[in-house]
């Protein structure tokens, strides 16, 4: 019997080490599932272990093959270029060491469940959902491409669930911000608005989601406002990471590229088209320092 690639979750990094922690759990809980199958984690940067350690443990596991999962909601800057760059380095350091890359997470059905189970937490039983506008909450990114794919999250979300509407902001990088993502909610007439991240674990953006939710909502006591909490490890969150690892494994790989900034010339963005790939390298790789976002992406990031 062949034995099965190994499995490598490669995450973005945090400086909230309760949301490090959530993540390492998560590729725990992933290696009890999978029992015969080698998994690892590691982070791109700010928190331990860097994605390089979690590749060395494989190999000396014995590992020749494995597939790389990026635990990220959408594909931007590292999912396109970091991590594949990442990935290519650590081939060079372990000669005879094989891989294929998965895709991105994106807004799965499974994922939707999860985001609607959270925004039930987070109202009164007794509302209706045709009163309830939805904020999703998301990163944000100078990528063009990665702000559209929480647009479609959003979309996704509103689509026969019955709420007023599911509206869009950015905690960073990209506009509309939280305030004005909820002035905008405000402005179409919204009474009852929930908050909801769109983020996988806690940590410090999520927190300043929940923080200037607050300080919104004690400037405009007339409209009622709830936060809803991050996605977590959920077993729908599990069983996607599972499901991307058997693409990858397969070769069936549908990422999407149609409005790819490194490919496409996008209005503004013109200038990144077919830009050589500059790895965003951390001199020491020791997972705890951040070295500025100068990053540039080529046409062949992995897809």
């Amino acid at each position: 019997m062949t034995t099965p690639p190994a499995l490598l979750i490669a995450g973005h990094g945090t400086r909230d080490d309760a949301g490090a922690e959530a993540f390492r759990a998560f590729v725990r809980e992933l290696g009890r599932r999978r029992p015969e199958l080698p998994v690892a984690g590691g982070f791109i940067e700010l928190s331990p272990p860097p994605l390089g350690e979690a590749v060395a443990e494989l190999v000396e596991r014995g590992v020749r093959r494995f597939a790389a999962v990026p635990l990220m909601l959408v594909s931007a800057g590292h999912a396109k270029g970091d991590i594949p760059a990442a990935l290519a380095r650590e081939k060079e350091r372990h000669p005879g060491l094989s891989y294929t890359y998965g895709r991105p997470l994106g807004p799965h059905p499974g994922l939707l469940r999860v985001l609607e189970r959270r925004l039930a937490e987070a109202v009164d039983p007794s509302w209706d959902p045709a009163e309830v506008t939805v904020l999703l909450v998301g990163r944000g990114s100078t990528d063009p491409d990665a702000n559209a794919e929480v647009f479609k999250a959003a979309r996704l979300l509103w689509e026969g669930r019955g709420y007023a509407g599911v509206e869009t902001a950015f905690v960073s990088l990209a506009k509309p911000d939280v305030p004005g993502g909820l002035d905008r909610c405000a402005r179409l007439g919204a009474r009852r608005i929930v908050v909801l991240p769109y983020f996988l674990f806690t940590g410090i953006l999520p927190d300043r989601v929940r923080t200037q939710t607050e300080e919104w909502a004690a400037a405009h006591p007339e409209t009622e406002v709830r936060s809803a909490d991050v996605i977590g490890p959920e077993p729908e969150l599990l069983d996607l990471v599972l499901e991307r690892y058997e693409e990858a494994v397969k070769g069936d790989l549908r990422m999407n590229c149609d409005s790819c900034v490194y490919r496409i010339a996008l209005p503004g963005f013109e200038d990144k088209v077919g830009l050589p790939q500059q790895p965003h390298f951390h001199p020491d790789d020791d997972g705890h320092h951040h070295h500025g976002h100068g990053h540039t992406h080529s046409p062949s990031h992995a897809h």
